[in-house]
């Protein structure tokens, strides 16, 4: 599953990357740090137990429905982090999934992976 998740849509990803503000060096090493922590990572509004946002939810819902750990970022409580994680993926929404430090992409790819059966 994490392969999966992994190899798909990444560089469809970068098709809908907008202009970002720049990201300091600091801020960059910090979300470096959280993407590699852990095989999957959520940015979310709010976290797995009180998803902020039907995005979020959705993307809670589809993880859970395949049993994938995850490790949850509320960006609500860090507005620096919610930019900052824009900037670090080129991706201008939220939620983002990040697989073993790669960006997989937001709400819309997961659900899509999910409806194509790329996620085991």
């Amino acid at each position: 599953m994490l392969r999966a998740l992994q190899r798909s849509f990444i560089s469809t990803s970068r098709l809908y990357s907008t202009a970002t503000p720049k990201l300091s060096s600091e801020l960059k090493n910090k979300i470096d740090k959280m993407v590699k922590a852990d095989d999957v990572v959520v940015f979310m509004k709010g976290t797995q137990q009180e998803p902020m946002c039907g995005f979020s939810r959705n993307v809670k819902l589809v993880l859970d429905f395949h049993d994938v750990k995850f490790k949850d970022y509320n960006v609500l409580e860090d507005q620096e982090l919610r930019e900052g994680v824009k900037a670090y993926s080129e991706w201008p929404t939220i939620p983002q999934v990040f697989v073993k430090g790669e960006f997989v992409g937001g709400c819309d790819i997961v659900v899509q992976m999910h409806k194509d059966g790329e996620i085991s």
